[in-house]
């Protein structure tokens, strides 16, 4: 009789083990907490966008970089998403790099096939950043 409910007691906090353990740890699973928690992925992931391409009319048309106007706007996307705004600057960093790394080395991509020779920053960027 002991045995059965040893075995029964055993079985029950086998199963119900995950309930009291906290949340994954490390970087990765608290990125993706951060992305999925966001409430307005898509208008953030528009507003980070639209300031990647404000970058680079500014880095064409020899604007100031670092203007009072880009500061705030970043501020003010960094304050709405949080840190996850950071993150998905820092991947489509990324990207970049791994794209003009894979142009370098004469690797095609799939930003190749849908710009063919005609690849310009901005071009590149509405292709690699769809929030």
């Amino acid at each position: 009789m002991f045995e059965t409910f040893f075995f029964a007691l055993l079985i029950f906090l086998f199963l119900n083990r995950n309930k009291g353990r906290k949340k994954p740890r490390g970087l990765d699973a608290e990125l993706k907490e951060l992305i999925e928690s966001s409430n307005d992925a898509t208008g953030i992931g528009l507003d980070i966008k639209s300031y990647l391409l404000s970058v680079i009319s500014a880095e064409k048309n020899d604007e100031e970089k670092f203007s009072d106007q880009k500061l705030a706007e970043a501020q003010r996307i960094l304050d709405r998403a949080g840190p996850s705004a950071f993150y998905w600057m820092t991947e489509i960093a990324t990207q970049l790099a791994f794209l003009a790394a894979a142009q370098i080395n004469g690797i095609p991509t799939n930003v190749n096939v849908e710009l063919t020779d005609s690849a310009t920053p901005e071009e590149i960027v509405r292709i690699i950043v769809r929030p």
